[in-house]
């Protein structure tokens, strides 16, 4: 199964702030490829990082230290539900991660987007992988 198609629900046509996204699994396996062209590539120490933050539910690293990926340091703004956190870096644009049962899914605003479209479209595909059991 190809994960890479579930990059472009994240960032459909439709929402022009999403420019990167990707899927990693709460292992901090990576689900999505970087051979996308909109693929949000993070190293395989940023997912590891994010996943075990992630699955454990408890943000307070990612407050102390922000949130990394592909090398950029966003800062922390807020919790927006139990499963869901965002960040954003001046000059870089913001992040968006969701968890599903097994995965977290990564959205990238670009500079100047609306950030709240890019929750939009990963909270789709957690909610949609939910409902999957995944």
């Amino acid at each position: 199964m190809s994960w890479d198609s579930y990059i472009d629900t994240v960032c459909d046509t439709s929402n022009q702030h999403c420019d990167k996204a990707c899927i990693i699994g709460q292992d901090g396996s990576q689900w999505t490829s970087n051979g996308h062209a909109k693929a949000l590539k993070i190293t395989p120490a940023e997912a590891g990082t994010i996943a075990k933050i992630m699955k454990s539910g408890d943000d307070v690293p990612f407050q102390a230290n922000g949130i990394l990926v592909e090398g950029v340091k966003y800062t922390f703004l807020r919790k927006i539900n139990d499963n869901a956190v965002v960040g954003k870096k001046k000059d870089h644009g913001a992040i968006t991660l969701q968890t599903s049962n097994t995965a977290v899914i990564i959205g990238h605003t670009k500079e100047g987007g609306q950030q709240g479209d890019t929750n939009k479209g990963v909270g789709h595909v957690a909610d949609y992988l939910v409902s999957l059991s995944m």
